[in-house]
C-alpha cells in the first residue's frame, strides 16, 4: 500500500513555513480551535474572493490575520469598509484585538488551491471536467511551472459508478524535499454528488541557502524571456530579409547580362 502524505506538511521547516505562527505553553488547544474558527469564518463569508490561504500570527492578546487572495478588491471594499467589517466580526468571534492584512496573488493560475477551486466551479456549471482540467494545465504551464498534476474523482459526468481521472504534464517529484510543490483540494457540489479535485503544481527546486521564489521574481523572469524573444525575432527577420535580397540579386544577374 502506498503511504501518502500531504505535500505541504511534508516540507514544513525545510522549504515551507507554517501558516500559524505562534507558540503557547498554556491554552494551546483553545488557540488551535480559534485558528480553525477564524479560517472557517473567512472562507465561509468570503466564498467568492478566491482565497488561497490564511496566515495567523499571535502576540499576547493580539491576532494578526493575513489573507492571500486573487481578488483583493472584493475583500477590501469601497474605501476599506470591507476590511473594517471583517475585523469587527473577527474581534467579536475571538474576543481579542485583530489586525487584518490583504495580500494579492498576482498569478492565480500558478496557485494549486485556486486552480482546484476554479475547476470545481466549472464542473458545478456543467462544463466538461476533461476540458476544465486541460485548460487549467495549459494556463499553468504558461507561467514558468515545471509540472502539474490534476486528479478528479467521483461520479464524473453523472456516471452511475464513481471513477478517477488523472491528467499530468511535466514532472512532479513528490519525494524530493527541496522540490517546491504546491497542493490544493476542492470539492464540486453537483446534483449527482460531490466531485473531489486535487492539484499538485511543481514550481522548481529550492536550493540550500535560498528562499522560495515569489511572484515578483517570476514577473522579472517572464519579462527577460520576452525581451530575449523579441530580439531573437528581430535578428531572424533581418536575416531572412538579407538572404532574400542576395537571392534576388543573383536572380537578376543573368537578365541584365543578357
Amino acid at each position: 500500500m502506498g503511504q501518502k502524505t500531504h505535500p505541504v506538511g511534508f516540507r514544513l521547516g525545510i522549504i515551507r513555513d507554517w501558516e500559524s505562527k505562534w507558540f503557547l505553553d498554556r491554552g494551546y488547544s483553545d488557540a488551535l480551535a480559534e485558528d480553525w474558527h477564524i479560517r472557517s469564518f473567512i472562507h465561509k463569508n468570503l466564498k467568492n474572493a478566491a482565497i488561497s490561504r490564511v496566515e495567523i500570527e499571535r502576540r499576547g492578546n493580539q491576532v494578526k490575520v493575513t489573507i492571500y487572495t486573487a481578488k483583493p478588491g472584493i475583500i477590501i471594499g469601497r474605501g476599506g469598509k470591507g476590511v473594517d467589517d471583517i475585523r469587527a466580526l473577527l474581534e467579536r468571534l475571538t474576543g481579542k484585538m485583530v489586525h487584518v492584512n490583504v495580500e494579492e496573488i498576482r498569478y492565480p493560475d500558478r496557485d494549486a488551491q485556486l486552480v482546484a477551486e476554479t475547476i470545481a466551479a466549472q464542473i458545478e456549471k456543467r462544463i466538461a471536467y476533461k476540458r476544465a482540467m486541460r485548460q487549467a494545465m495549459m494556463r499553468a504551464l504558461r507561467l514558468d511551472v515545471k509540472g502539474i498534476k490534476i486528479n478528479c474523482a467521483g461520479r464524473l459526468a453523472g456516471s452511475e459508478m464513481a471513477r478517477r481521472e488523472v491528467a499530468k504534464d511535466g514532472k512532479i517529484p513528490l519525494h524530493t524535499l527541496r522540490a517546491d510543490i504546491d497542493y490544493g483540494f476542492a470539492e464540486a457540489a453537483t446534483t449527482y454528488g460531490h466531485i473531489g479535485i486535487k492539484v499538485w503544481i511543481y514550481k522548481g527546486d529550492v536550493l540550500p541557502g535560498k528562499e522560495r521564489s515569489d511572484e515578483s521574481e517570476l514577473k522579472l523572469r517572464r519579462e527577460v524571456r520576452t525581451e530575449r524573444g523579441d530580439r531573437g525575432g528581430e535578428r531572424g527577420r533581418r536575416g531572412r530579409g538579407s538572404r532574400g535580397g542576395r537571392t534576388n540579386r543573383h536572380a537578376a544577374g543573368p537578365e541584365t547580362g543578357g
